[in-house]
């Protein structure tokens, strides 16, 4: 079966990303594409890597528009598309790659983001675990992705994060307090709009921290995600990310305190045996550690685990490309699950080198 797809927000770089790998996707048909600044200009003015999708031209991003086809995946700032998605009378499957439909908690969005608040719908994560009443076994987000018309694909870097730690908490090998995460990060990830900051003059030969001091948006993401997978208690993390001059990707190093009584075969065995018969998140084996190169074009999160002894602590490196598995590729994999897809339709597990 064929299923009609639209782009809203496509001249931009989550748009570009879902284009490409749309482009490839053997089940979707990419009939309408939409840019506001750029309404009326062809497609390939804004992406003229994508060839084969020269004959499409950028139209305005309006309900009417979107309205029609069997899946639109919005890419638009955060903040845009509730107000669009709100006014959809006939799509099967809406997926935002905004932020505007992840958290469930209204008095987090107000704290982080401010402005409207927006229905939180099924995270597009389908690996993250998510745990069980009680008496209950704990399953994957992808059991509540099935059969979901309407998808929220996530934070690049909170789900780099909480895939990251969920086997951990999951398993209780690791306690939800006192988490430390540092992520290096490429300046991709904040859109294509011109800031000064995002220079190449600017970026180049130095790395820049920002949103320092626990006031990056991601963190409530994360906090939700891992209290879904077991969390006791609120989980507490200091997260700092940096931006470094490579286009794409995120190298998030993540440690947190291990519980009394725990051993080393334990740590392990958490992240092995919850990632083990996974297509796209994959556990290194010991004393391995991912780079973000492998992972450039690829729908794939690769970690690396190890444990301070001194510390204390598990360390877990993990790496994306926080345009492929970060967004668009969580985003197509998510839809691919819940139209009855074969999951790993049009996406990839192999990068692009050197």
């Amino acid at each position: 079966m064929t299923y009609s797809v639209a782009v809203a927000g496509a001249s931009g770089y989550a748009g570009g990303e879902l284009l490409r790998l749309l482009a490839e996707h053997p089940e979707f048909e990419i009939r309408t594409v939409t840019g506001h600044s750029n309404a009326g200009k062809p497609l390939i003015s804004s992406q003229p890597h994508l060839r084969s999708l020269a004959h499409l031209t950028l139209q305005e991003t309006t309900p009417e528009v979107l309205d029609g086809h069997d899946v639109v995946f919005f890419a638009l700032p955060h903040g845009a598309s509730g107000a669009l998605t709100a006014q959809l009378t006939d799509v099967r499957l809406a997926i935002d790659c905004g932020a505007d439909h992840r958290l469930t908690s209204e008095s987090d969005w107000a704290a982080f983001y401010g402005g409207e608040y927006n229905e939180a719908w099924a995270y597009g994560v389908p690996e993250l675990i998510v745990a069980g009443g009680p008496g209950e076994a704990a399953t994957r987000q992808r059991a509540r992705l099935a059969s979901a018309t309407r998808i929220a694909a996530p934070g690049c870097n909170a789900s780099t994060v909480s895939l990251s730690l969920a086997p951990g908490i999951a398993a209780g090998v690791i306690e939800p307090q006192d988490i430390v995460t540092v992520l290096a990060v490429g300046p991709s990830g904040a859109g294509k709009a011109a800031h000064t900051h995002l220079l190449g003059a600017e970026l180049m030969g130095t790395a820049n921290p920002y949103a320092v001091g626990g006031t990056h948006r991601h963190i409530p993401e994360i906090q939700q995600a891992l209290r879904g997978a077991g969390a006791a208690a609120n989980p507490t993390l200091s997260f700092t990310p940096v931006l470094v001059p490579m286009s794409r990707g995120i190298l998030a190093t993540s440690t947190a305190r291990i519980t009394p009584g725990t051993t080393a075969a334990d740590v392990r065995a958490a992240w092995e045996t919850a990632y083990a018969d996974e297509t796209f998140v994959h556990v290194l084996p010991e004393g391995v550690f991912p780079r973000t190169a492998d992972t450039i074009g690829a729908n794939t999160c690769l970690m690396g685990v190890a444990i301070d002894e001194a510390a204390g602590r598990v360390v877990v490196v993990a790496a994306v490309d926080n345009l492929a598995k970060g967004t668009a590729g969580a985003a197509i994999q998510s839809a691919n699950i819940a139209l009855g897809i074969p999951e790993a339709t049009g996406l990839s597990v192999n990068g692009v080198a050197p």
